[in-house]
């Protein structure tokens, strides 16, 4: 982590009490900004605050019982808890203390975030409300200017690969493309599939892919201050 950084949530002190969507600020818990280490290689982005991320203000935190979305529409087949969320993936990459609690996991080289920073309940957020948190995520990415980007999820590939990369959106399978290297604008990105909708072995696939390209020379020629 980086010396000077005081905290692993909202480490750049971004609005906490955001009024620029109405229609969330009446459902939401809290704004969920990222949180991590600030110098990190690898940048995860998801869609939107879970339940449980709505309620501890930590991105891709896992819930329990009620939360009903962090595990809907898991194929058959899937695993649960045991291996298919992004905190136990991160774990075995080294990128998160084991021993550390639920609610303020210890990310290294690891940053987490989303593309919009409120929940709602009962829907995803429209592309107004993407477009109006684009400015946090343009920060966050600014200011870490990370190697590698992780969209977790359709929404986020999407909107990553329209903003980052060259390639058509259009020619962008989520599954096809999971775990798979997509060069970008000074980036590259390596989408992943939600977590609770990957099948065992999509999660082993993914795993392996990325800690090949851990062990690669992956940091590229643009600058960057020593970790």
């Amino acid at each position: 982590m980086n010396a000077n950084q005081g905290s692993r949530a909202n480490p750049f002190g971004m609005d906490e009490e955001c009024p620029n969507c109405p229609a969330l600020r009446e459902t939401r818990t809290q704004v969920v900004h990222g949180y991590g280490d600030v110098a990190a290689d690898f940048l995860f982005v998801g869609e939107r605050p879970s339940a449980a991320a709505d309620r501890v203000g930590v991105p891709f935190a896992r819930g329990g019982v009620g939360d009903v979305d962090d595990d809907a529409d898991r194929p058959d087949g899937a695993a649960g808890d045991d291996g298919t969320d992004l905190r136990r993936i991160l774990e075995r990459l080294g990128l998160c203390d084991a021993t550390s609690p639920p609610e303020r996991p210890v990310l290294e080289n690891a940053y987490c975030t989303y593309l919009t920073r409120c929940r709602h309940p009962e829907r995803p957020p429209t592309d107004e409300e993407v477009a109006t948190c684009e400015p946090f995520l343009n920060a966050e990415i600014r200011m870490i200017n990370p190697e590698i980007l992780v969209p977790v999820g359709e929404r986020a590939l999407a909107e990553l690969a329209g903003e980052y990369t060259t390639r058509s959106v259009d020619d962008l399978d989520l599954e096809a493309s999971h775990g798979e290297r997509v060069r970008g604008r000074g980036f590259e990105l390596v989408p992943m599939l939600e977590p609770s909708a990957q099948t065992d072995e999509q999660t082993q696939r993914w795993l392996e892919a990325f800690v090949d390209l851990m062990a690669s020379d992956y940091r590229q020629t643009k600058g960057r201050r020593g970790r």
